[in-house]
């Protein structure tokens, strides 16, 4: 185990956390609930309309749960998804949201799937991926919203399970963030607009209301999305400062030579 392993531990036991490969496993169990399938799909909706218009040659999802991916229906050609812990029959490789073994300026597009929420160290993981995230690339962030019936139904809920045991991080705070690391927001939209209810039957309806929830733009869905573009710093170039040419008052430059001749004949 390295430093920031060692670190990241530490910080989630002092949060109330698990270690990143029992959370992991909780959060890939409760997307396959009832509650947690209507979440993915209109995630994957909503996530999908912004892709579609985004191209490059990587795109990089960071998450809890690789087996739940947003980018499968994206045009560009290379998806990178990392599993968070070693699992026996796993092809993807193991790394940290927190320490991304990429090289700087290399992503086209990244995609934070609530990553932010139960990370131990949020702002660590919003920095790597602005470190790995190209000049002109696109960053999109789902997160869930505290000013919402779902932020309202975590107060009255146990931490333990997912999804309330998530920080909730306010649209506002992520911002800040952003700003900070030179990001630019280019949109914010919402989405989860059906109450945070478990049980499949209440869910019947779910897709009617996330879809009278995005026409009416409502800011109290239970999850928002942010698109933003990482600013390129403009070259400016420094022109040499040529100082003019001057004849010397001696020389008859060669024109004024022709016309004397010419007036002499």
């Amino acid at each position: 185990m390295n430093l920031l392993s060692k670190h990241e531990t530490r910080r989630r036991l002092l949060l109330g956390m698990p270690d990143a490969d029992m959370l992991s496993s909780q959060v890939a169990h409760w997307f396959q609930s009832p509650q947690g399938e209507a979440v993915l799909r209109a995630e994957k909706e909503a996530i999908h309309r912004a892709l579609e218009k985004l191209f490059g040659y990587h795109i990089l999802q960071l998450g809890l749960s690789e087996e739940h991916s947003l980018i499968e229906q994206s045009p560009v050609g290379h998806k990178i998804i990392f599993s968070p812990s070693f699992r026996a029959g796993s092809t993807r490789a193991v790394a940290s949201n927190e320490a991304l073994p990429l090289c700087s300026d290399s992503i086209d597009v990244v995609v934070i799937h609530h990553a932010l929420d139960f990370a131990a160290n949020s702002h660590r993981v919003v920095r790597e991926a602005t470190r790995v995230l190209r000049p002109g690339g696109h960053m999109l962030i789902v997160g869930f919203n505290p000013y919402s019936y779902w932020g309202f139904w975590k107060l009255f809920k146990r931490k333990k399970n997912i999804p309330w045991r998530g920080k909730f991080i306010s649209k506002g705070r992520v911002s800040d963030w952003l700003k900070l690391l030179d990001l630019h927001i280019d949109s914010v939209s919402y989405g989860l607009h059906f109450m945070p209810v478990a049980m499949s039957k209440l869910l019947i309806h779910a897709q009617s209301l996330e879809k009278l929830g995005n026409k009416l733009h409502s800011p109290l869905g239970g999850a928002y999305f942010i698109h933003c573009i990482k600013q390129s710093m403009p070259v400016t170039p420094i022109l040499p400062k040529w100082q003019p040419l001057r004849t010397r008052p001696s020389v008859m430059p060669a024109t004024e030579n022709v016309r004397a001749k010419i007036k002499i004949h």
